[in-house]
């Protein structure tokens, strides 16, 4: 196994690092209203509109979009290590559609009787968060059942399994979005496209806190995630336990992917062009992928979101539909490049 060049890592992470906060300050002055800096940083009242719209609409924003972002595609690179599949994303394992019928259902029937009775703590947390995590759990503990045989995980069965799980989700979604009002309809819609819509720092600190937990904790795995690349009888031979990884591995995306899909919706393609790309750009040694996909995500979310609020302002496009207009191309480019490789084989 190739030894880590830590300059090269130290040196990738500290330019994407520096790339991120520059995106996090821009993106937070960016906006269909015009802000000026020195008042709101002046005067931090709740009179002041300039401070009130930097402070708490468009920072959180920003922060929680480079959680999603860096979070999506983390993910994503271990799942394209875990699958083989250089076309596997987070949205394939069917979490994300379990997470989002959770998330769909609170909205249609929590605010009718469970949400008058929150208050405290858990008035600050929305209850459609809650419904679509405990979704994600439900919908990963259903997909891992049905993808093991004999007690392994197998890759292609869980692939398989996801898609089918996401077919059928999409199939009840579109009956409850035949039977509700139109109102209801809208919300619908529009958290099935993504969004960032502003979130209190509890929920954004909170967000933060559970992805950089799983994202530790897979970046832990990078050497092993280097030998699984090799081979599963490969890895077995260099003393990779290859069945517990790839159960630790599912289980700690689906987890974080759940997480996210509960405070931002659907929002593709994230957890498969940044992989990709950073792969070109620093190698395929996980080790220094994953970081250097983290941030890369992060900033890549943090404009897609800014350019949702400005390109239509003062009206809002839903981030899902401007990640979709970038991936979608890329994920034909990648289908396309992976056909020939088929055929010349």
């Amino acid at each position: 196994m190739k030894v880590l060049d830590r300059r090269k890592m130290i040196l990738v992470n500290s330019v994407l690092l520096a790339l991120l906060a520059l995106s996090i300050v821009a993106c937070t002055l960016l906006g269909p209203v015009r802000l000026d800096l020195s008042r709101a940083l002046h005067d931090l009242s709740f009179a002041n509109p300039d401070s009130e719209i930097l402070f708490r609409a468009r920072l959180p924003r920003v922060l929680l979009g480079v959680a999603i972002g860096g979070g999506m595609a983390a993910c994503g690179v271990v799942l394209q290590a875990l699958l083989g599949n250089p076309l596997a994303c987070p949205q394939m394992l069917g979490v994300s559609g379990g997470a989002s019928l959770g998330g769909i259902l609170g909205l249609i029937l929590f605010p009718n009787w469970l949400l008058p009775i929150a208050g405290g703590l858990l008035g600050e947390i929305s209850w459609v968060p809650l419904a679509a995590f405990l979704g994600a759990l439900c919908s990963m503990m259903l997909v891992y059942r049905f993808s093991l045989f004999h007690g392994r995980l197998h890759p292609y069965h869980l692939l398989l399994s996801g898609v089918i799980f996401n077919s059928f989700i999409a199939a009840v979604i579109m009956f409850l979005n035949s039977i509700i009002d139109f109102y209801q309809a809208q919300g619908l819609l529009f958290w099935l496209m993504g969004s960032l819509s502003t979130r209190a720092y509890l929920t954004v600190a909170f967000i933060w806190a559970y992805i950089i937990f799983g994202f530790l904790w897979l970046w832990a795995k990078g050497l092993s995630l280097n030998l699984i690349t090799l081979g599963e009888e490969a890895a077995l031979q260099l003393g990779v336990e290859t069945g517990a990884l790839q159960r630790q591995i599912f289980i700690a995306s689906s987890l974080m992917i759940g997480a996210m899909v509960s405070v931002s919706g659907m929002i593709g393609f994230v957890g498969l062009m940044i992989p990709h790309v950073m792969r070109l750009i620093v190698g395929s040694d996980h080790r220094l992928l994953l970081p250097a996909s983290f941030l890369a995500g992060g900033i890549f979310l943090c404009w897609a979101d800014t350019l949702a609020r400005i390109a239509l302002a003062p009206a809002e496009l839903p981030v899902g539909i401007i990640t979709a207009f970038f991936g979608g191309p890329f994920f034909l480019f990648l289908l396309y490049r992976e056909g020939r490789k088929s055929l010349a084989l």
